[in-house]
C-alpha cells in the first residue's frame, strides 16, 4: 500500500518509543501464550516491518508495502510482496499463519481468512490478533482515526462476534485465546496486567489461535 510506504520508518520507530515497547511487549506476550511455539514452516501475513515475526521466531512473511518489507527483510524476514487475499502460494504451503493487527485494514477479511486456510496444511494452525472494535482501545483508536491519525484512519476495527464469524466461515474452530492490555489507555506507564487466558470484554487485545475445520 503506497499509504503505508509514505510511513513505514515512522511507524516502525514508534515500537521504540516507552508507549510503543510496553504495548507490545503485552501483545507479544498474548500471542506466545496461546501459540503453543511457531514450529515448522510459518507464515506472518501482513509482515509490515516485521516486528511480531522476528519476536514470535516467524521466518517468512508478506506484504504489500515495499518499504515495509524492506524493514522487515533487515530483521531476517524472508519477505515476498503480496496481498493478504490473494497470497502467492500454493495450497497447504504452511504449518502456521500468523496474522496480527491486519483485518482492521483489509477490505475483504473474510477472503484473506480463506487464503490463510488454503495455504495452510492439514493439522495447521492459524494465530490471529486483534485489536476488538468495543474495548477501550478500539474506542480510542477509532477515534484517532476520525481525526486524520495516518494509521487508524485507514482501519475499521470489528467486534470480537465479528471476527469470530468470519474466522468461523472461513474454515477455522478456535482452540485457545488470551487477553492484553486490560490497562486504560489514559493511564500512564501501563503494561502491568499482562496476558490472561480467555475472552475479556476489557482486553483491548485478543490473541486467538485456530485450528483447521476438517
Amino acid at each position: 500500500m503506497e499509504s503505508f510506504d509514505l510511513i513505514a520508518d515512522d511507524y516502525d520507530r514508534w515500537y521504540d518509543t516507552p508507549e510503543g515497547k510496553s504495548i507490545f511487549r503485552e501483545e507479544v506476550d498474548c500471542l506466545r501464550l496461546v501459540s503453543r511455539g511457531c514450529t515448522g514452516r510459518w507464515l506472518e501475513v501482513g509482515v509490515g516491518t516485521g516486528r511480531f515475526a522476528s519476536a514470535l521466531g516467524v521466518p517468512e512473511g508478506i506484504d504489500p508495502s515495499p518499504a515495509m518489507l524492506e524493514i522487515a527483510a533487515r530483521r531476517g524476514i524472508e519477505t515476498k510482496r503480496g496481498s493478504a487475499e490473494s497470497m502467492p502460494y500454493p495450497d497447504e504451503s504452511f504449518d502456521g499463519v500468523l496474522i496480527v493487527l491486519v483485518l482492521c485494514f483489509l477490505k475483504n477479511p473474510l477472503q484473506a481468512l480463506k487464503e490463510c486456510r488454503r495455504v495452510l496444511r492439514p493439522g495447521g494452525r492459524l494465530l490471529l490478533g486483534a485489536i476488538p472494535a468495543e474495548s477501550p482501545w478500539g474506542k480510542l483508536y477509532t477515534q484517532e482515526g476520525k481525526a486524520g491519525h495516518p494509521v487508524y484512519s485507514q482501519a475499521r476495527f470489528r467486534t470480537i462476534e465479528e471476527t469470530m464469524e468470519f474466522s468461523k466461515i472461513a474454515g477455522f474452530e478456535l482452540e485457545d485465546a488470551a487477553g492484553a492490555l486490560f490497562w486504560s489507555p489514559e493511564s500512564e506507564g501501563g503494561g502491568h496486567d499482562g496476558a490472561k487466558r480467555g475472552i475479556s470484554q476489557d482486553a483491548g487485545f485478543l490473541g486467538l489461535l485456530y485450528k483447521i475445520v476438517d
